[in-house]
């Protein structure tokens, strides 16, 4: 009987101490692939949002064509970015609130992925229209519009590997920042480290990765500065820098320098077009190997000049060059033409390195070599008779633009000291071009102002039709600034990022889509990605001027008897590339 009386006091004691088992709970619905991937890598609802958002703005048309590649760049940049946004914004909303934002459940991140899919297909077939009709405008074939399906996975990738950068650095951040935590108050020690990491990754940047590039990049072009083009002979003519005779030697004229004292148009080319008594053009040049300093390359070449007789000409063209010291043919060959050679022309380089780099670490030494050669030139030039004076003129174009600007202080300046100027494709950190387009007669756009009137300097997009805006009564000297609404060296700067310029807030250009549009920071991203390849165009766009430069010359300097058929004959014939 104890056996069976134990059992029960047993059983009591166990349901006395024991809980009740808790009731089964129904398994976890499966999660999709959608939601695995982003609470996985724990993207934030708004962040993903921004990063649709900017993507999709991203697909629409720029100033130039571009192909799937670059568009996939364009994207992945611009999605990392309105991720950056987004989450940015949730955190500074929790910090306002001083709580959490509340989570999205499932359902919301159903329809944004519902949302997203139709938005990025419908962008990206309205993006692949978009650029064909910009590939049309230019003249260009277009890629098929298939091939715009790779956007998605190139830029889905590096948009997630720049999200993943900033996550590491951040990541960093926190764990240092616990670390101090230690020994300083916590707040305290977060501030020091947050602002440790940001300056470590600026100075890595610049210190390491900046500086090491440039280091390389310098190298490299040294040693293409020292290569001589197949095409390029040493000149045999004592009236050529390098030649016999010259003060400066063939080896220190660097690769264009020696491109551009043996190009030009030859004798029997000149009388072949002017059909009459022609000289041999002057050119001088002056490397970075010729003289130390910008200075005393600028006095060199006044030298040389002095040497061949230059000041004895009927044209005195000084030339800013581009960064790697190269001279646009289609620029500068129409005034030998137009004054059958009785020309000279001087040039100094200051940099090996091309213009959109130069602009970056060498924009001084254009400033400088600009100014250097100007007023040199001109304080010999200035000491002659003024009967005697050849006509003093000037040209630059992209960054060459920028140095010889730097010569002068301003319209009066340019008044006084120059008889003709062209200027073509000028930055948009050229100091005048803004002081002239912004201070521009009232009601005149921004891709076509008028200042002052048109009494000196005027615009033209294409120099044929309207250099004679706004009156055909054009006092001498005459100034030109050839700019396409197109080209993206002209129109790009860094307030696009934050601000809508007035070129996007008119009506468009000739041949810029009328459906571009300003996004914050989205459209900074586009025009700098058009910056790689603004040259890759047809003439007439873009950063590809041609022979636009010839009707130019024609307004500016027009020699005694000049006519409008013979502009014509002779565009036709720099376009065909007469002359070199």
């Amino acid at each position: 009987m104890s056996d069976g009386e134990d059992v029960p006091e047993m059983t009591t004691t166990t349901s006395r101490t024991q809980a009740p088992p808790e009731p089964e709970q129904p398994p976890e619905p499966r999660r999709g692939l959608w939601w695995r991937l982003l609470h996985r890598w724990h993207y934030g609802f708004v962040g993903v949002l921004g990063a649709v958002t900017c993507f999709c703005l991203s697909l629409t048309p720029s100033l130039l064509p571009r192909g799937p590649g670059l568009q996939a760049v364009i994207g992945g940049i611009s999605a990392a970015i309105g991720y950056g946004f987004g989450a940015l914004a949730v955190w500074l909303t929790s910090k306002l609130l001083n709580r959490p934002m509340p989570r999205p459940g499932r359902l919301a991140w159903r329809i944004l992925a519902a949302v997203s899919a139709v938005a990025v297909l419908v962008m990206l077939y309205l993006g692949a229209a978009w650029q064909r009709d910009i590939h049309e405008l230019m003249g260009v074939d277009a890629p098929a519009r298939p091939r715009y399906l790779v956007v998605l996975p190139l830029a889905l990738l590096l948009g997630v590997g720049l999200v993943g950068l900033m996550r590491a650095l951040r990541h960093l951040a926190r764990v240092t920042g616990r670390l101090l935590g230690r020994v300083i108050p916590a707040s305290t020690a977060r501030v020091i480290t947050g602002l440790a990491v940001v300056l470590l990754a600026l100075g890595v940047l610049n210190g390491v990765v900046l500086d090491g590039f440039f280091a390389i990049t310098d190298n490299s072009f040294k040693a293409i500065n020292a290569e001589t083009e197949p095409d390029a002979a040493q000149p045999t003519d004592p009236l050529r820098s390098g030649g016999p005779g010259s003060l400066v030697s063939w080896a220190s004229l660097g690769k264009q320098g020696r491109n551009f004292v043996s190009g030009g148009p030859t004798t029997d080319q000149l009388r072949a077009f002017g059909g009459i008594r022609v000289e041999q053009p002057i050119r001088v040049y002056a490397g970075l190997d010729s003289a130390e300093t910008s200075r005393e390359r600028a006095a060199l070449a006044v030298e040389e000049l002095q040497r061949t007789g230059a000041f004895d000409r009927k044209v005195l063209l000084v030339i800013t060059t581009t960064g790697t010291g190269w001279v646009d043919s289609g620029g500068v060959d129409p005034l030998e033409y137009m004054y059958n050679g009785d020309t000279a022309m001087v040039a100094l380089q200051y940099s090996y390195l091309p213009s959109w780099l130069s602009f970056l670490v060498d924009k001084e030494r254009a400033r400088q070599a600009g100014r250097d050669l100007f007023n040199a030139v001109y304080g010999a030039w200035s000491k002659l008779p003024l009967s005697q004076r050849p006509k003093l003129l000037l040209f630059g174009e992209s960054l060459g633009s920028f140095g010889a600007e730097s010569a002068f202080s301003g319209a009066d300046d340019i008044r006084n000291r120059v008889d003709g100027m062209l200027l073509v494709g000028p930055p948009n950190r050229n100091e005048l071009w803004r002081e002239f387009v912004a201070d521009r007669d009232p009601g005149t756009p921004e891709i076509l102002p008028t200042y002052e009137n048109g009494a000196t300097i005027r615009f033209a997009r294409d120099p044929a039709t309207d250099l004679d805006r706004p009156t055909p009564t054009w006092a001498s000297p005459r100034v030109v600034y050839l700019q396409h609404p197109s080209d993206p060296i002209v129109w790009w700067g860094p307030r696009l990022m934050v601000s809508r310029p007035d070129w996007l807030a008119e009506p468009r250009g000739a041949d810029v889509s009328p459906d571009i549009r300003w996004y914050p920071m989205v459209t900074f991203w586009q025009v700098t990605a058009d910056m790689a390849f603004s040259t890759g165009v047809p003439d007439g766009h873009g950063h590809s001027y041609g022979a636009e430069p010839v009707a130019a010359w024609a307004d500016i300097a027009p020699p005694e008897g000049w006519t409008p058929q013979r502009t014509a004959d002779l565009t036709a014939l720099i376009a065909a590339g007469g002359g070199d």
